[in-house]
């Protein structure tokens, strides 16, 4: 809300972008794109991906996952923690996290919703026209009871 201080403690903690475990009361939308990236994680493997018990272990997780974040990609989600020190840790291969018959254009969407670096992050409008859903848009597309998708909005990039 416009004129009200931002707060960091919000959102499920298993959906919660880093920026917010690193105390950032500056954020944009892009956490929201975080939290789709994580439920999209979800529902592909079964269970969370970053089943983090409190904030500190929820960062441990995501780390565990995607590598110790660099110096800038801290700058990015909160700059007062510019001199924090992590373990290094190297990133764990998205096609390790997810099965072998993982669409990889599924596996490429979570990759591109869960950055880091909150600018890096791909828009709502992107992850709309992501190729992931491609098969949506296909008017010869049918659900398994042989039924067309419903209409959907037209997502084009303008």
């Amino acid at each position: 809300v416009k004129g009200e201080p931002n707060i960091s403690y919000i959102c499920s903690r298993y959906y919660r972008a880093p920026e917010l475990i690193f105390g950032a009361t500056e954020y944009t939308t892009a956490i929201d794109i975080w939290s789709v990236g994580c439920v999209l994680a979800e529902l592909l493997l079964g269970q969370p991906l970053f089943p983090g018990e409190s904030g500190v272990d929820q960062l441990v997780e995501i780390i565990k996952v995607l590598g110790t974040p660099t110096r800038e990609e801290i700058k990015c989600m909160n700059p007062n923690y510019t001199e924090f020190k992590f373990p290094q840790i190297k990133a764990h291969p998205w096609h390790k996290i997810f099965h072998k018959r993982m669409p990889p254009e599924a596996v490429d969407l979570v990759s591109r919703l869960l950055q880091y670096s909150p600018n890096l992050r791909c828009t709502a409008l992107e992850a709309c026209i992501h190729p992931f859903f491609y098969e949506l848009r296909d008017p010869n597309a049918r659900l398994p009871n042989g039924r067309p998708f419903p209409p959907l909005f037209n997502f084009k990039p303008q």
